[in-house]
């Protein structure tokens, strides 16, 4: 009786889901790709695959009017009557011609233009009878890799399962089936009802409809910086357009081609067709390609966005069927191309939702989603998989079954851990595993750190680190833990700290961490060890202040209410001044280093304070403002909305025992910061922090708050709103109050994309300033005019600033050159 009640179930569930497929050729007999096949006057439609495959799902059979809709043929309606399911119906498309209106050869102005602004006229009416609706979603991603070399500069790359040995083939394949809520202009709730990934039966696909969801209607489209609709409102300043024809559908629509034409090249704009409805107004396809250096991509060659638009009788709407984009990049000689393919079904349009309708989780998974057997997805999928897609499916499932086999685990994981003699410098990890229900799970791993590049400072000459580490995962008392080991050879000196992280259910983590280490006065580290070392051994200028701390300490953080992190610290350490221990050089000068002391550079014998002990108890909090997020299948969260609000962060300390009274004190701050985008003008940014010392007159130079300065002209660091372009280390070090203010807008190409052969460079303009105050100084004030996006094709890392700084009546001018990796 249970087989039986099984089948029954299975038939039932294919008399649910039965199909009408076939193929759709042009009048050669080739497949027409993603062509759109909706069932006359609802909303049940589908896309066909590259090949021109399609199937659409209906309940019974019965009779059916389908509409095949496709960019450069004619729509054709195919009456059925579908006897038995599944039903095949294969269909030949013929080629549309658009017709020139007489207008056109006359010198009157191209008709292009007035279609463009009735469009423009009307895109809001349009766009809001889209505005509230619920559908179902299908997404397939696939990326593509050609020519993966097995070693880039020296590094070895592991390559995905599946490529040939020329380092080509499929290195992702994923669907997901979900339905979606959505309000415009920006409110969307999705959940996920199916989820498959190649290679892997409990993988979860995140190629959602969040991210993809691209309105023409809207004046900008967001991909990566604010591309320009081609009718938005200001259109006519971006683009030219051209009309290439109309023609009119079965239902009598005159469809008009208009081709999108960028005025200046390198501003974000799209080119290539959009097509517009005559009397209404309506997007009927998009046919856009979006270039790699307008969007500010270099790796990226170019991606092409087309959507489909189909018309209901019913209700006289115009609705997103499909929508697709293929994409092509390269970098290093390697190849990259993807493809993405949206199905758009069963709408239902509403006048208004309930007030909770939408919240902060954006995007949710159904239980067990990512589980769905063949049979779902081949009864359920609306594009069918071509020849590359199964055999993927197929090729990847076989590996990962083959994996899974305890014999070939066992080898796979001695084949990991064998020890090379390599991995003495580079560094190696150990795995041991486990087996799980299905398959065989890190329990532990240990790792050797390995040998990073030697360092150079002048308390510790040539540097070298090292070390190991430790974790333990699973159920039972989970932990990492840690061990550092830094040796320089002039000093002559081993130091060690080290870490231990447990983890306790239903508490949470606390982090113990003690040693020795040497230690920049600026815990925020604003010069790093590679800017010094190069400083020091060719301009001799040695910037780097250290001293030695022998310390122990235990942190523990907390979040509540889902809006306060809290962090709570104590720490005992002992200070001690260091002095410099060698002079050497590579290029010589008749200058001497300056001392270790940042109070008197040019003292070697003095020293910046005393060995002392303190121990210091501090806590930190943020505030969490609401935020949009993914739930994950796991109960973690990701957020993928900006923060409309500013950050709110402060911290107390307070030096609770010492050696001698004097050092301690109590210090509390506060710090705000704020980014936001001006459609496509550009990213404006701005931080402010500000904070005051108690009972501090006699504090240690090493608890003094310090400022990140920079005295080398260039950086590493990639934020610029809390950092100074010019400012000494430490000349500016305050054991009193402060304000300190950064601000940044970054046009993104909005005004350099204007000028004239400037616009080639393809560079950005950034503006800004920075400001500090103290009771003890007179205030510094920076202003800055650079670029960023600098360099050739693909490689667009560097940016320089010019800077004049302010102190009173004394000026000053200066170049900052930055690297942003």
């Amino acid at each position: 009786m249970k087989q039986l009640l099984t089948l029954l179930l299975v038939l039932a569930g294919f008399s649910l889901q039965a199909q009408i497929k076939g193929r759709i050729t042009d009048k050669s007999g080739q497949g027409i790709p993603f062509v759109s096949v909706a069932i006359e006057n609802t909303y049940n439609n589908t896309t066909a695959n590259e090949n021109g495959g399609y199937e659409i799902a209906v309940k019974q059979p019965g009779k059916y009017t389908l509409v095949f809709q496709s960019l450069g043929y004619k729509t054709k309606k195919v009456a059925l009557n579908v006897t038995q399911l599944p039903y095949t119906e294969n269909v030949t498309l013929d080629e549309d011609i658009y017709e020139l209106k007489e207008l056109v050869v006359s010198n009157a102005e191209d008709p292009a233009y007035e279609i463009i602004r009735q469009a423009i006229k009307h895109k809001k009416e349009n766009s809001e009878k889209l505005g509230r609706f619920e559908a179902d979603f299908y997404s397939k991603g696939i990326f593509r890799v050609a020519n993966l070399p097995k070693k880039l500069m020296g590094m070895t790359i592991e390559a995905p399962e599946g490529l040939d040995k020329e380092g080509t083939g499929v290195i992702y394949l994923s669907e997901t089936v979900s339905h979606i809520t959505f309000e415009q202009p920006n409110k969307l709730k999705e959940r996920i009802i199916a989820s498959k990934v190649s290679g892997s039966d409990s993988g979860f696909s995140y190629n959602t409809a969040l991210g993809t969801f691209y309105n023409f209607y809207d004046d900008y489209i967001d991909f990566e910086v604010k591309m320009v609709s081609p009718i938005a409102k200001g259109a006519m300043g971006y683009y030219k357009f051209k009309f290439e024809g109309s023609t009119f559908d079965e239902q009598g629509h005159e469809i008009n081609k208009i081709k999108v034409i960028p005025k200046r090249d390198k501003e974000p704009v799209f080119e290539g067709y959009i097509y517009i409805i005559s009397g209404s107004w309506a997007i009927y396809a998009i046919d856009l390609d979006v270039k790699g250096y307008r969007v500010q991509m270099p790796p990226l060659e170019t991606l092409n966005l087309q959507q489909n638009f189909s018309y209901n009788e019913s209700n006289g709407l115009w609705a997103k069927n499909s929508q697709t984009f293929d994409f092509k990049a390269g970098m290093f000689g390697i190849n990259f191309s993807g493809k993405f393919t949206h199905v758009y079904s069963n709408y239902t349009f509403h006048d208004a939702f309930e007030k909770k309708t939408f919240g902060h989780e954006i995007v949710s998974y159904e239980k067990e989603a990512n589980k769905k057997d063949s049979t779902y997805w081949k009864t359920t999928r609306p594009v069918p998989l071509t020849d590359e897609e199964s055999k993927d499916y197929v090729k990847k499932d076989s590996i990962r079954i083959a994996k899974n086999d305890p014999v070939k685990l066992d080898s796979i994981a001695k084949a990991r851990n064998h020890f090379a003699v390599m991995d003495i410098i580079t560094g190696h990890t150990w795995y041991g595993t486990r087996k799980d229900t299905t398959a065989r799970v890190i329990k532990n791993q240990f790792t050797y750190n390995g040998f990073d590049l030697p360092s150079y400072n002048t308390v510790q000459g040539w540097n070298v680190e090292n070390g190991f580490s430790y974790s333990k995962y699973g159920k039972k008392f989970p932990f990492s833990a840690s061990v550092t080991f830094n040796y320089g050879l002039a000093e002559d000196r081993l130091r060690v700290r080290g870490s231990f992280a447990p983890y306790i259910k239903k508490v949470g983590t606390f982090y113990f961490t003690g040693g020795n280490s040497i230690a920049q006065f600026n815990p925020s580290e604003p010069i790093s060890p590679l800017v010094n070392m190069v400083s020091t051994l060719v301009f001799k200028d040695n910037y780097m202040k250290l001293y030695d701390k022998t310390f122990a300490g235990v942190s523990y953080s907390k979040t509540l209410f889902d809006r306060i992190t809290l962090t709570g610290r104590v720490e005992y350490s002992r200070r001690k001044a260091l002095f410099n221990n060698t002079d050497y050089v590579l290029i010589k000068n008749k200058d001497d280093y300056f001392s270790n002391n940042p109070l008197n550079p040019l003292d070697e014998t003095s020293v910046p304070f005393a060995t002392h002990y303190v121990t210091k108890a501090s806590i930190d909090g943020s505030f969490i403002w609401p935020y949009d997020y993914i739930s994950r299948p796991d109960g973690g969260k990701i957020k993928v909305s900006e923060d409309i609000y500013p950050s709110l962060r402060f911290h107390y300390e307070k030096a609770v025992a010492a050696n001698k009274d004097e050092y301690k004190y109590d210090y509390a701050s506060v710090f705000s910061m704020y980014k936001t985008s001006f459609s496509n003008k550009g990213d404006f940014g701005v931080s402010v922090k500000a904070g005051k010392f108690f009972g501090a007159d006699g504090i240690s130079f090493a608890d003094y708050h310090h400022f990140n300065g920079n005295q080398t002209h260039f950086t590493d660091k990639g934020d610029r709103l809390s950092a100074f372009n010019m400012l000494p280390y430490y000349t500016a070090s305050t054991n009193n109050s402060f304000l300190e203010v950064h601000a940044e807008h970054d046009f993104k190409g909005y005004i350099m994309n204007k000028i004239p052969l400037l616009n080639l460079l393809q560079w950005n303009l950034i503006v800004g300033y920075h400001g500090l105050m103290t009771p003890d100084t007179k205030p510094y004030h920076e202003f800055t005019v650079g670029f960023d996006h600098i360099g050739i094709g693909a490689f667009r890392v560097l940016r320089v600033d010019f800077v004049h700084t302010q102190i009173g009546n004394v000026g000053s001018n200066g170049v900052m050159f930055g690297v942003n990796l």
